[in-house]
């Protein structure tokens, strides 16, 4: 088993360009109380392909982090770089999946017009929406719910909607905030299965911002562990879990009881 430990903030398993690149970002916010720092000094890397989570305490800035890497806030100091260009605003090739799904999703559409609805703004003819609607619905089990509307659905089923909404213009990264946190715990655990099969079929980068640690050493390639509030990076931690994985089988390895360890003491204890 590899023992966790500290390494630099970069993807070294490949020599191409990263997806998301943020250097020694910092994020302050002013108001009448003064200013309040919410990122200190952020630095990582993340490859393409690869599937990341986001740990730490509560109020440590992960969702400021999040809303960094998708261009819907600017650093305050540092650079922010997807695909190496400086975010400015939401580049077409991120795709956003927040945890609050029921807001997220208009229930006077029909499934399959929520899905379809960014690809309509985007200009992609009639006949190719129809198709990648019906391909991500199937990817994500709603092969039959197109016609339904979102408020006949389950929450597992309506945050499914948003993932296929995410994954219908073929993003080259998708940014989870959270997105399982509200669902049941037998839903998540088919949430999160359901990330890793379609991560697999798309061949999407992912950064997940999560609370819940099993499910960051479940899900991840590496876990990246942010301190709390003002935010640095206090480690990122390799996972070399076999693939593919499963529920049981994956969290019965003495491995995973270790990564949850360390991760866990990271967190509380930084």
């Amino acid at each position: 088993m590899t023992t966790p430990g500290k390494r630099p903030g970069t993807a070294e398993s490949t020599t191409a360009a990263p997806v998301i690149s943020l250097q020694h970002v910092r994020k302050v916010y002013g108001g009448a109380a003064g200013e309040k720092v919410a990122l200190a000094d952020i630095t990582f890397d993340v490859a393409r392909g690869e599937f990341a989570c986001v740990v730490g305490p509560s109020g440590a800035g992960k969702t400021t982090l999040l809303r960094t890497m998708a261009g819907l806030a600017q650093p305050t100091a540092g650079a922010a770089l997807f695909e190496g260009t400086p975010l400015r605003s939401v580049p077409p090739g991120i795709g956003v999946v927040f945890q609050d799904y029921g807001r997220s999703l208009y229930p006077w559409l029909s499934v399959a017009r929520n899905v379809e609805l960014p690809l309509k703004v985007r200009g992609v003819p009639k006949a190719e929406r129809a198709e990648r609607v019906a391909e991500v619905l199937t990817s994500v089990g709603l092969a039959d719910a197109g016609r339904s509307y979102p408020w006949q659905l389950s929450g597992g089923m309506q945050q499914r909607v948003a993932i296929a909404r995410s994954l219908a213009y073929r993003p080259d990264l998708l940014l989870m905030d959270e997105p399982f946190a509200s669902v049941d715990a037998q839903t998540r655990f088919e949430l999160e299965d359901l990330i890793l099969r379609v991560r697999q079929e798309f061949g999407v980068t992912v950064i997940f911002v999560t609370h819940d640690i099993d499910e960051a050493v479940y899900l991840a390639d590496r876990v990246i562990a942010v301190s709390k509030s003002p935010g640095v990076v206090t480690e990122i931690v390799d996972i070399t879990l076999a693939s593919p994985r499963d529920q049981i089988t994956t969290k019965a390895d003495p491995a995973f009881a270790h990564y949850r360890e360390h991760l866990l003491g990271l967190v509380m204890h930084p």
